[in-house]
């Protein structure tokens, strides 16, 4: 019979959706705004930068996350700026598992929601701008609208994608009880002890829970959205 959740396992779970929601809320933006130009625009280094942003996907987490270590860690180009102008730091902190969270999600997230812009039918946007709406009213009042529930399920995907994070997080952040230990490190942690299979079975079945009520709430927030884009 599986015991209640310990302590350190609550505050595993905590630190992931803290940590996956840091990392959803900073990645989002840049994420639908990359999406737009990679669907809009056409420019000079298009597949180059699309390339780029694909690279988490394709690469070791490892290796994305002693990428970061070497750009935002303390002795790092942008880290040691970070440091030395405003006192951040983020390799081995919370802060940076976050930072891990919204780079393993941005291509996830840039790949639906690139998808939900290209089905924007363009005479739309086309039409607004022939009544006078200058782009940006007219991507705020048409594009992003319509394209509401791509974003979202976009959203979702990139926010369960940073709740199960490991290579790169345990890479960039290391493994830190009550600093750094997500559910996935925790998991980890816990196999590698001889008596910590329950607790790894209860923080794997706290995983599966939290990852089918994100999609549930995906599901349900796309539809309604559907029929309001559908009913406008």
């Amino acid at each position: 019979m599986l015991q209640p959740l310990s302590t350190a396992e609550i505050e595993a779970i905590l630190l992931s959706l803290k940590v996956s929601g840091l990392g959803l809320i900073v990645s989002l933006p840049l994420a639908v705004f990359a999406a737009y130009a990679l669907a809009r625009w056409r420019f000079i280094g298009h597949s180059l930068l699309d390339a780029v942003i694909h690279m988490p996907l394709v690469l070791p987490p490892v290796v994305t996350g002693f990428t970061l270590l070497i750009l935002f860690g303390r002795r790092g180009p942008i880290g040691s700026f970070l440091y030395e102008q405003f006192g951040i730091t983020l390799a081995f902190r919370w802060t940076g598992a976050a930072v891990v969270a919204g780079v393993m999600a941005f291509p996830l997230i840039v790949r639906t929601v690139r998808l939900a812009f290209e089905a924007v039918d363009p005479k739309l946007e086309q039409a607004a701008e022939t009544l006078g709406a200058p782009r940006i009213v007219t991507f705020f009042v048409v594009t992003l609208p319509l394209a509401a529930p791509g974003i979202v399920g976009g959203a979702m995907l990139g926010f369960a994608k940073a709740m199960g994070e490991f290579g790169a997080t345990i890479t960039f952040a290391s493994n830190i009880p009550g600093q750094t230990r997500t559910m996935s490190l925790a998991i980890y942690t816990f196999t590698q002890s001889p008596d910590g299979d329950l607790a790894a079975l209860r923080l794997s079945i706290a995983a599966a829970v939290i990852a089918f009520a994100a999609v549930i709430a995906s599901e349900f927030v796309s539809r309604r959205l559907n029929r309001r884009v559908g009913g406008a």
